[in-house]
């Protein structure tokens, strides 16, 4: 079997496609916890805060900052200065705490499926009449 052959067998697999299906899905899903955090959240945070925090914002500057660069995070980055962006870590650790939660609501969820699934076992079917009297039939044959 050519090596081509052994990778469209591979490549065509459900399990393959499963697991392409399921890192799209990741990803937009991913995508629409950060607009979660970073759009509806950290303004909501910001506003009980008192309006003053802006997590974007929040930095320490580790280097030298040239002369005329605004004090802000996107304009350090693009100089090239040095920064330890401690409020883009809280924001992308918020949206982690979020999107594991989900995950394990929908995790918990499948088990729980799966486990009502196991727990309701099929009642035997009612003898049919000619069992019952081939069973009578046994019973006064076998004494």
């Amino acid at each position: 079997m050519s090596m081509m052959q052994e990778f469209k067998d591979f490549a065509v697999k459900g399990n393959v496609m499963d697991l392409a299906v399921g890192v799209i899905i990741g990803g937009a899903f991913g995508k629409i916890t950060t607009s979660l955090v970073e759009d509806v959240i950290m303004p909501i945070v910001s506003a009980i805060m008192g309006g003053k925090i802006d997590f974007s914002n929040m930095f320490i500057v580790l280097g030298d900052v040239p002369a005329g660069t605004a004090m802000t995070y996107t304009a350090l980055k693009e100089a090239g200065v040095p920064v330890l962006a401690y409020g883009n870590f809280i924001t992308i650790l918020i949206n982690f705490i979020i999107l594991a939660f989900i995950v394990f609501m929908l995790v918990k969820g499948m088990n729980k499926m799966r486990k009502e699934a196991k727990a309701e076992p099929e009642a035997p079917a009612e003898p049919t009449e000619e069992v019952l009297l081939l069973r009578e039939i046994s019973a006064k044959l076998s004494k």
